[in-house]
Order: structure tokens, then C-alpha cells, then sequence
């Protein structure tokens, strides 16, 4: 049998147990799947042996970290400079992101966009930046910190009270805030402005209606979570895990079902 998990802090609101179980159960595998909560980065690598994983999902906070700890670094993950998926093979530790290809699937229904701006500069933000430049989407970074804009050097990155530009296409929340509280990822009256300009908005987070859904809906902006990225990015990683080819349609049933 092979065991599965995913990775983060927090780790409890996480539905990829019940999808990737689900998916694994309609494809007849010998698997099963779980969560872990860590908290200390530097312990990823040992946890992972220490466990006998075949292969895991990485959240938030690790996602760079993950990357780090590879033996063998898919070239995606490589220039995203952060990994979501772990897979062992042959004694090896390959690192991959999935959640880049994850993103433009949940956002193919939204249509026309020329110019986005990420708020936050983690992991995350570095898959979704990478996934809209690689579809001609200019990126604009934006976050409360410049600790991590050296990272994305390629890319125009400003503070939130540096920001003066505010007419985007898509607006995407790639931080925690949200996600155990009452956080926005930045000021109320900033986001105002933002999206007084009406863009399409992205919430990274799911299972929750976060403070920045909240102010979306308020606005009238056409907005999502990140429920249909955690499905994809999900049916991306167990092809990965499971060297499966073919099966899309049938993964992708398994899991929503697993969703409803």
C-alpha cells in the first residue's frame, strides 16, 4: 500500500484527504491518504521519510521549502522557485508545482483578462504569477512586505501603500489572510479602490467565505475560490503520485463527488 498526505499549518480545513481517497477508491489503487500539521519547515524532509509517504501535497506555509528539500526539481517548480507536490521515485524526492496549471483551469471561465494583480508574495503568488505571464496576462505583485519581492525580480512589485495603479482585469488573494480569522490581505479602503474598477476576483482559499469574498459580493465583482484549483491541482498531483495517464475524466468525477 502506498500512503499519501498533505502538508501545512493550518491543516485542519483541508478537504484533499476525502478527494485524492475518493479518486483512489474509484480507480481501484492500492492507497490511502491523510493530512499532517507541521510546524517546523526545517522537519519536512524527515517527516516525510519518517511517515513512508509515497508522495504529498505541500500548502502553506512550506511551499518554498519544499523545493528546497528535492533531490530532483521539476524545471515549472524550478522557475517558480516553490513545489506543491512531492513524489519519491526510485529513492529520489521530486518536487513539481501543479498549482500553476491548477489556477488556469479554475479561471478559464474568466474571460478577456489583459492585467492581474496578486496580493501576497509567497509561494503561492510565484505558481499563479508564472501561470498568467505564461498566458500573456501582465502581473502586478503587491504585499504588506518587500521581504520576499527580490524573488520576483521579474515581475513590478510594490508595498500596498505604494500602489497607484488600480485598473486590473483580475484581482487574486494569494495569502493566509482570511483563513483562520477576520483578516483582509490588506486595508478595506484600498481594496475599495481596487475594485471599484470591477475586476474578476480569485480567492486562493476555499471551504470558507472569506472577509475578501465578502467585500467582492459586496462590490458586485464576479469572484471565486480556490475550490475548482484544489480539484485540478489535485488531479494534476495524483497523476503524479500514481504515474496515471488517461483517467482525467474519471478523477476529476471522483473528486467532486468527494467535494459535494
Amino acid at each position: 500500500m502506498k500512503y499519501f498526505c498533505v502538508i501545512g499549518d493550518p491543516i485542519h480545513h483541508s478537504k484533499s484527504p476525502r478527494i485524492h481517497n475518493n479518486a483512489i477508491k474509484s480507480l481501484g489503487l492500492d492507497g490511502i491518504y491523510t493530512r499532517y500539521h507541521l510546524q517546523d519547515k526545517e522537519k519536512l524532509r524527515q517527516i516525510f521519510y519518517e511517515l513512508g509517504l509515497s508522495g504529498a501535497n505541500i500548502t502553506l506555509p512550506f511551499k518554498e521549502q519544499a523545493l528546497k528539500i528535492a533531490d530532483i526539481q521539476d524545471p515549472m517548480a524550478l522557475k517558480i522557485g516553490a513545489a506543491n507536490t512531492l513524489v519519491l521515485k526510485n529513492s529520489k524526492l521530486h518536487a513539481y508545482n501543479t498549482d500553476a496549471p491548477g489556477f488556469l483551469k479554475a479561471i478559464e471561465e474568466f474571460k478577456c483578462l489583459k492585467k492581474a494583480l496578486i496580493l501576497g508574495s509567497g509561494g503561492t503568488a510565484k505558481a499563479l504569477a508564472h501561470a498568467l505571464r505564461g498566458e500573456g496576462i501582465e502581473v502586478q505583485i503587491a504585499n504588506r512586505s518587500g521581504a520576499k519581492f527580490a524573488e520576483f525580480k521579474d515581475f513590478p512589485c510594490a508595498l500596498y501603500e505604494d500602489l497607484r495603479e488600480f485598473q486590473f482585469d483580475l484581482v487574486v488573494n494569494s495569502t493566509a489572510a482570511g483563513l483562520s480569522g477576520d483578516d483582509l490581505p490588506c486595508s478595506q479602503d484600498l481594496l475599495a479602490e481596487i475594485l471599484r474598477h470591477k475586476p474578476c476576483a480569485f480567492e486562493v482559499i476555499y471551504g470558507k467565505e472569506t472577509p475578501f469574498l465578502k467585500l467582492c459580493k459586496t462590490h458586485q465583482i464576479f469572484c471565486k475560490d480556490g475550490l475548482d484549483m484544489l480539484l485540478w491541482q489535485g488531479i494534476f498531483a495524483f497523476e503524479l503520485f500514481f504515474n496515471v495517464r488517461d483517467r482525467r475524466e474519471l478523477l476529476k468525477k471522483a473528486m467532486q463527488e468527494a467535494l459535494k
